[in-house]
């Protein structure tokens, strides 16, 4: 398959940036472990704040519960976003443009392209959604997925303008689908809130 015309050379963006934050890495091996375990298995915390704003929601108007049964679509469909970005740009992992610098997670495959960050991506379309329900567990997300943005430039994975750009196009593709979907399912809460399924969606 032909490459991309507009592959993206990551490492003049900002491979200095890169290598200041995998030299940190380098120089704290006790904190690796840790780092690399929560960029693995950090989202999900998502999974358990949905399930928590579901369970509040139970009690708040229709509005609210459609918004939360709209976080999963809106998350879903920035990662598809977010991987056609992936593939039209077709950024290589910083790990084989800078081949030197100190890695916590093994090289990705090479079709596995770098720009923009799916992992980050996904945890800022969780806290946008997030927002729009509660501010506070929007803040508690928000300090989550700037941790999991910086774990994966720290593990090696990324560049910090994947993350960066990955957090605007989970932002924005969220947010827009969330207020969509909250407007299309509110009035189909409300019929099933008088059904068998109100037990799953009111208290």
């Amino acid at each position: 398959m032909p490459t991309s015309s507009v592959a993206l050379d990551g490492a003049a963006i900002d491979g200095g940036l890169y290598t200041d934050v995998t030299d940190i890495a380098r120089d704290t091996h006790w904190l690796n472990e840790p780092v690399a375990v929560f960029t693995d298995y950090g989202m999900g915390l998502f999974a358990v704040f949905l399930l928590f704003a579901w369970w509040r929601a139970r009690r708040e108007e229709s509005t609210v519960m459609a918004a939360v049964l709209s976080i999963p679509f809106a998350v879903v469909l920035a990662y598809v976003f977010n991987s056609g970005i992936k593939n039209f740009f077709e950024e290589p992992r910083p790990c084989r443009a800078l081949p030197h610098a100190y890695l916590v997670e093994a090289c990705p495959p090479v079709d596995d392209y770098a720009f923009p960050s799916n992992h980050t991506t996904v945890a800022f379309a969780f806290t946008a959604a997030f927002f729009l329900i509660d501010k506070r567990l929007g803040a508690v997300a928000l300090l989550v997925a700037a941790v999991m943005g910086t774990s994966r430039v720290y593990v090696g994975a990324h560049y910090p303008h994947d993350v960066a750009v990955g957090a605007v196009v989970g932002t924005i593709a969220a947010l827009i689908i969330a207020v969509l979907g909250r407007r299309l399912l509110t009035p189909l809460v409300e019929r099933l809130r008088g059904g068998a399924l109100r037990p799953l969606l009111a208290a």
